[in-house]
């Protein structure tokens, strides 16, 4: 099953909701970075978040970046989606391997520690949207659903997940996003609260076969659901050797130079999909 998005509404457009599912975006991002299972979790966590906030966005050129930084052993996270559901991610430190926790489950909030979530939003104004919030749990779900309700005042319920296999490939992910709009009435986020408290896991659900559809139906079908979008979604980098030579053109000259005697040729790398691109010492001094 490839990766997609479903955006829906319920109780007269008083809820708007996102799920998806994301395997195979998290196992490229795995593979790429040959991260460990608690980093693939993290990270995949973060990007099926991504995809679903990039896809609320609406100008095409629209970025959204989310960013972790933590006391953990992780380090941190950073993920870029843009409005069509592309996403790209990387972990500060891949192969980390940490005890699990209490239940016996990937502990993401142990390797992530306290820190900060901060969100971007480049919209093409003058200044991009940036909201700050602290870590609540480190596990991510939670976290995002203390910066809808504290940045952007959108009562909002964030569920993520990432099913590991033994053979540390992925086996299952995504997540859901239900948001109340300002008009939702008391009665009706009592009653979505009491649904939302029959979900097990997110993982578990779709591990039951349940598309992203029957999850919205599940969590809202008594709500008048009504499925309005079905969005693709893939782990998609768009670095080029132009783009690495406009960061390149960004070194101070001095470091330049150094590179330049050398005589050799350089290799740089993409962060977020590990691509090498290698310069000689003639680029090198043309971006001199």
């Amino acid at each position: 099953m490839n990766d997609y998005i479903i955006r829906a509404t319920a109780a007269n457009s008083m809820i708007r909701a996102f799920a998806a599912t994301t395997r195979e975006m998290t196992e490229t991002a795995r593979a790429l970075h040959n991260t460990s299972p608690v980093a693939t979790a993290a990270l995949g966590r973060l990007m099926t978040a991504g995809a679903m906030m990039g896809s609320m966005m609406k100008g095409e050129k629209d970025i959204l970046t989310l960013q972790i930084k933590g006391d953990g052993p992780l380090g941190g996270l950073i993920v870029t989606a843009d409005s069509a559901a592309n996403v790209k991610g990387y972990v500060y430190h891949p192969g980390i391997v940490n005890d699990p926790n209490y239940l016996g489950k990937l502990d993401v909030g142990g390797a992530i520690g306290y820190g900060t979530l901060q969100v971007i939003k480049d919209m093409g104004l003058k200044e991009p949207y940036a909201g700050t919030t602290d870590l609540i749990t480190g596990e991510i779900a939670e976290d995002l659903t203390y910066y809808f309700a504290t940045s952007e005042q959108v009562p909002s319920s964030v569920a993520l997940g990432v099913l590991m296999n033994r053979n540390n490939t992925v086996r299952q992910a995504g997540g859901f996003i239900l948001q109340m709009m300002p008009f939702a009435d008391d009665s009706l986020v009592t009653a979505l609260e009491d649904k939302l408290t029959k979900v097990t896991s997110v993982t578990q659900m779709l591990d039951e076969g349940m598309t992203p559809e029957q999850i919205l139906t599940f969590l809202l079908g008594d709500f008048g659901l009504e499925i309005n979008e079905k969005i693709p979604t893939r782990f998609y980098c768009n670095c080029t050797k132009q783009r690495v030579e406009k960061a390149l053109a960004a070194v101070s000259k001095k470091d330049l130079a150094e590179m330049i005697e050398d005589a050799k040729p350089i290799e740089v790398k993409c962060h977020f999909c590990n691509k090498s691109y290698e310069f000689s010492a003639d680029e090198l001094k043309k971006l001199m």
